[in-house]
């Protein structure tokens, strides 16, 4: 029989609330972290709104000078990180060079560093040269971020980074599970962090309409995935960690446990580089093959949480996977669209629903859906519009799809 992996530790870096407490009360409550761009001036573009964290002092993580070596995503991740790894209760500080060795890092990340190298090349390119970082190539690329992480902690097992678009942190997650799972190392810390709001980003997004344009006055009500007026999504950053580890090794050291995962599953439908294809067929046989794998059938789910972006093809294709992956039980189960309420995270939303969904079952209280005004006659399931309800739940669900057609899911289940 192969091991029990279970989750001992979860830390919070969100547009609508900073460390895991504050996310909770805010999820719960429907509270939207969506507000007008701050950090930058938006006003020549034709998005002006994001899931932006201004209150977020990076300097409290990362020093001044090392601040301008290493982009926005690190001082995110390392305090999500940090927030965890206490959680978690372990003892870092105490644990010696063999122990940190059975530490690993997988992280997954969309975008990841573009917003430094957008920096860099912005003085590259108007003659300030002398103020780029002389890390400005290492630094800008993916596989820094957890190397970033793994010197703060001293955590010397894997340190990977993995970068699938949207599906990024899930698949991050579902790798660190299949570690433990085969052996290869007792312990990870997994999760996703993304900091897409930049100009060179929003730009490209605006090339392929793929953002809202139609709510820029009222960002907290511009993310409304499975709604009939939605019109794109919202882009979004935060980071999202948790800690896993075999469930007798939890219980022996006396961990508290959230939840356990208990499957995983990953397709690609093969079809084109941003579209997803109208067959539903790939993104459910991803939700099959994490039921398959947890074995339960589709009736013991007792709680969704979507991938739901607020565009027109994603929202419309995932209802028509659920429907197809869980038959007649699929308008049984209560969904949450949290996208609604902190915008898309790209490569860290899938970590994002999974801190969410910890959070449902924990509180017994599903979070809702905010501005499902105008439900979509198409997306016909039970989405939990604007107020959360209670609910006892066992088995979730936690789905996600990304760009280059990939899908991913999750299940995870409470433990009592």
């Amino acid at each position: 029989m192969l091991p029990r992996i279970v989750i001992t530790g979860m830390g919070v870096v969100s547009p609508n609330g900073l460390g895991k407490e504050a996310f909770c009360r805010a999820v719960l409550a429907g509270k939207s972290g969506v507000k007008r761009i701050s950090r930058w001036d938006s006003s020549h573009l034709l998005v002006h709104i994001g899931g932006e964290i201004p209150e977020f002092d990076e300097l409290a993580w990362v020093d001044a000078r090392e601040r301008k070596h290493v982009s926005r995503v690190v001082p995110l991740c390392i305090a999500a990180t940090t927030e965890a790894v206490k959680d978690s209760g372990l003892d870092v500080a105490g644990m010696s060079v063999d122990q940190k060795r059975q530490i690993g890092i997988v992280l997954g990340t969309g975008g990841g560093a573009q917003e430094f190298s957008e920096q860099q090349y912005r003085l590259w390119h108007s003659g300030k040269e002398k103020q780029c970082s002389i890390f400005c190539i290492p630094s800008g690329t993916m596989g820094t971020i957890p190397s970033e992480i793994s010197m703060r902690f001293g955590f010397r097992g894997y340190s990977h980074v993995v970068t699938a678009g949207c599906t990024s942190s899930t698949d991050a997650l579902g790798y660190a599970y299949q570690h433990i799972q085969a052996g290869v190392q007792p312990m990870f810390v997994a999760g996703g962090v993304d900091s897409p709001i930049t100009e060179g980003i929003v730009k490209g997004y605006t090339m392929i309409r793929a953002l809202t344009q139609s709510w820029n006055d009222e960002p907290e009500r511009a993310s409304r995935p499975f709604s009939s007026d939605r019109d794109g999504f919202v882009l979004a950053e935060g980071s999202w960690m948790f800690v896993l580890e075999e469930y007798e090794h939890a219980k022996s050291r006396g961990a508290r446990i959230y939840a356990e995962i208990k499957g995983y599953g990953a397709t690609c439908e093969a079809f084109h580089r941003v579209r997803m294809s109208d067959s539903p067929e790939e993104p459910a046989r991803a939700i099959t093959l994490a039921l398959d794998e947890a074995g339960i059938a589709a009736e013991d789910v007792q709680y969704a949480s979507l991938h739901g972006t607020s565009t027109e093809m994603n929202d419309r294709v995932e209802t028509k996977a659920l429907k197809l992956a869980f038959g007649v039980h699929a308008y049984k189960i209560p969904m949450s669209g949290l996208k609604s309420q902190i915008g898309h995270a790209q490569g860290a939303c899938g970590a994002a629903s999974v801190a969410s969904t910890l959070i449902a079952m924990e509180h017994g209280r599903i979070p809702p859906t905010i501005n499902l005004d105008k439900p979509d006659p198409e997306c016909d399931l039970d989405y939990v519009p604007d107020v959360g309800r209670n609910a006892q739940i066992e088995h979730a669900l936690c789905n996600c799809v990304g760009f280059g057609s990939k899908n991913s899911a999750l299940v995870l289940k409470k433990i009592a």
